[in-house]
């Protein structure tokens, strides 16, 4: 019993050991994070469209569909990178809360289970096992199955729209939402979904624009519906709606951030194409 005592407690210690580590050591960079560099390599795109349209290489549509498509993708970065950054910061507390439960945890399910045998690793569950892309397109081929052969499913349909939107298969994830929106579904993060995936295959049409109008009415406030509209706005040449969407949406973003200095940059430039009036 002594020998098995010894070598629970060097086996406990050896594996907070190697957890705690990664806690205690100071990363390669740190000061040069992901956002910044994707700040700083937008900033240079901007500035290249810019220069470009005062040389005249660049016609003024061109260089409107090229900032709104820059823009786009901005804001996809950095909605991206503000989740992984969030995930990223993990408190001190961490460690010392490992360092207490875990051999109190190790004590309490010895006495528990009470036996040798239950000291055997369990078989690797199902919820390890790592898919594939072969298997989400498998996943994703039976729900659409499911769905032909049992229609009346509109959250199944709503699922199906956002899986072929997250595979790039934006025609049929527009055919997806479509069957949701008609069995019921009614929600302003749906309705955004289907405008911007629609949106990027037939630009913004009077239909994405119904769409996104079906958003706000649900949450004036949705900082994707609120973007949509103001930029079909502004493709549309008027200039003045694109400046009251893109202000109410600079009003609920942190004003250091940089999609808040992508915004301000917008509604400068609708002014000036408005003719400098306020609307």
């Amino acid at each position: 019993m002594t020998g098995f005592v010894i070598a629970a407690t060097l086996m406990v210690v050896a594996t907070l050991a190697l957890l705690l580590l990664p806690f205690f050591r100071t990363p390669k960079n740190k000061d040069l994070s992901r956002q910044d560099l994707n700040a700083a390599i937008y900033r240079d795109q901007f500035a290249e469209l810019d220069r470009d349209r005062s040389e005249g290489s660049l016609s003024q549509d061109d260089y409107v569909q090229a900032r709104v498509e820059l823009q786009r993708r901005l804001i996809e970065d950095s909605a991206s990178t503000d989740n992984t950054a969030a995930i990223a910061q993990v408190s001190r507390a961490v460690p010392t809360a490992l360092a207490i439960s875990l051999p109190l945890l190790a004590v309490l399910l010895y006495v528990l289970l009470g036996s040798p045998a239950g000291l055997n690793p369990p078989a690797p569950s199902a919820a390890e096992h790592q898919f594939t892309a072969q298997d989400i397109d498998r996943m994703v081929s039976r729900l659409a199955s499911n769905l032909e052969n049992n229609p009346d499913n509109p959250e199944g349909w709503a699922m199906l729209g956002r899986s072929y939107r997250q595979m790039g298969r934006m025609p049929d994830a527009v055919r997806a939402y479509e069957r949701a929106v008609m069995l019921g579904v009614s929600s302003a993060d749906l309705y955004v979904e289907y405008a911007d995936t629609l949106a990027s295959v037939s630009g913004f049409d009077i239909k994405v624009r119904g769409l996104i109008d079906k958003a706000l009415q649900l949450d004036p406030t949705h900082p994707i519906g609120l973007w949509l509209r103001g930029t079909a706005a502004f493709e549309a040449g008027q200039y003045g709606k694109a400046i009251a969407d893109w202000d109410s949406l600079l009003k609920i973003m942190p004003p250091e951030s940089e999609d808040a200095a992508v915004l301000r940059a917008n509604i400068a430039e609708a002014r000036k194409l408005l003719g400098g009036a306020k609307p």
